[in-house]
Parts: structure tokens; sequence; C-alpha cells
């Protein structure tokens, strides 16, 4: 399945925003948008939608549509590309390729834990997936995963060489929109120090959690261990007076 519309259309916005190709600081109406880009109005609304919740663009009621001027600032903050919350686009950083290693990929029967959390039964399986996560060849995350095989029983090694989380959305329309996660920073374990070249004394980020499909079902229980130099959340709050 093609790159869906929206997301092209948001790539295309994002990179005109980079080239300062929009006078004042501000973005065209959305009917001149959806005509420049020969798509309906609903996409484009989805599109200018996503990016303002990115925090990219905000809109001024009867003003219109405006750049946020710290998207300009730094770009590494603003890392969701369309609705994922996938690690390839969340921690992409400008000028920098990231790989994926693969470390262990292997079927095993969910637990008592999977199960309560995934919502699966006692005879189902779930993927188990380590991976290594690289920027320039410099490791800075450990990523485990467990999946449920019902949900994605075509997983293979060269899907998992890529996004994941965009891989589902680009052919199977399935979107990975919520997350339920505990951020925590621990002392670096001996498999830390050796995956990420991290000294005894130096500490490790740690994420984990779940992953939710937009229909609400749980995708992937995961756990990632993030090199402490990499570790910064952002977040932005809406907020509204009643």
């Amino acid at each position: 399945m093609t790159d869906l519309v929206y997301r092209s259309v948001m790539r295309d916005i994002k990179q005109k925003i980079l080239n300062n190709e929009y006078e004042d600081m501000r973005l065209p109406d959305e009917r001149s948008l959806s005509d420049y880009y020969h798509v309906s109005r609903s996409s484009m609304k989805r599109a200018l939608g996503l990016l303002a919740q990115q925090g990219i663009v905000f809109k001024k009621r009867g003003s219109g549509t405006f750049i946020n001027p710290l998207y300009l600032k730094n770009q590494a903050l603003f890392k969701y590309e369309g609705s994922n919350l996938g690690i390839t686009d969340s921690f992409s950083v400008p000028g920098k390729k990231q790989s994926i290693e693969l470390l262990d990929y292997q079927v095993i029967k969910a637990d008592e834990d999977l199960r309560q959390d995934l919502f699966l039964k006692e005879s189902d399986f779930v993927y188990q997936i380590k991976r290594l996560r690289l920027l320039d060849d410099q490791p800075f995350l450990i990523e485990t995963g467990f999946i449920p095989i019902k949900i994605t029983p075509e997983l293979n090694t060269d899907i998992l060489k890529g996004s994941l989380f965009n891989y589902l959305e680009d052919t199977q329309n399935k979107t990975v929109t919520r997350s339920f996660l505990t951020i925590t920073v621990e002392p670096s374990t001996l498999e830390d120090q050796s995956k990420l070249m991290l000294a005894p004394n130096e500490p490790v980020g740690v994420m984990e959690g779940i992953f939710f499909l937009d229909n609400g079902t749980p995708f992937e229980v995961s756990n990632m261990r993030i090199h402490y130099k990499y570790m910064k959340y952002n977040t932005f709050v809406n907020l509204s007076q009643e």
C-alpha cells in the first residue's frame, strides 16, 4: 500500500516550513492547501489537525494557522510523524540515520502477565522481539516487545528491520495512537553497559508500558532501555478555561 495521503502532505508542509516558504509564519487556508495538493478537504483537515497536535502549527480563531516558532528553533523536540507513536519517528534526529539490529526474535506462549496486559487467552502465543536501535552506528536504545501473533501473523525479520508501527499503518491501516508508559531512571545493567556503551556508573532511562491501536486493542507490551543522553521527554499541555 502506498503511503497515506495525509502523511505525504504533512511531510511536504514540514519541509516548506523548514525552507521558510510561508510568509509571516502563516499557512494558506485549508481550501487553498487542498487545491494545491489535489487532496480532499477531509485529508487536508486531518493533516493540519495532526500538525497542530504535534505542536508544529497552531490555530488562531479568525486569523488562520500559524507556525510554532519553537519548531524552527529545535525540530528534534517535535518528533512524531502522523499519529504514530513508534520509536523510528519519535527518536528521529535531523542529520542522523537510524538503524536497527535484531537481537532476538522468537514465538513464546503468553504468560499470565502478558495475557492480562494484552487481553489474551491461555492458549495464545506472542512474538518476543528484542532490538538494538542506533543513530549513525551509535547504540542508544534496547527495546524488548511482546506482540500477539493474532494481530500480525505475517511478522518476519525483514519487517522488524524497519518501523513496525509504520508498517502497520502503511499496509494494514492500523494505527498505534495511545500508550500507557512508566518513565524512570535506573542504574545500568551489564547488558546496558555492553550494548549501549555505558560506563558502570552511568544510568539508563527506562520506558515501559503498553501501546494501543486506534480501536483500543492492546498491541504491544514494551520495555525500552535508553542511553541517558537521549532520555528527553517532551509533551504539550492544553490549558482550557471552563
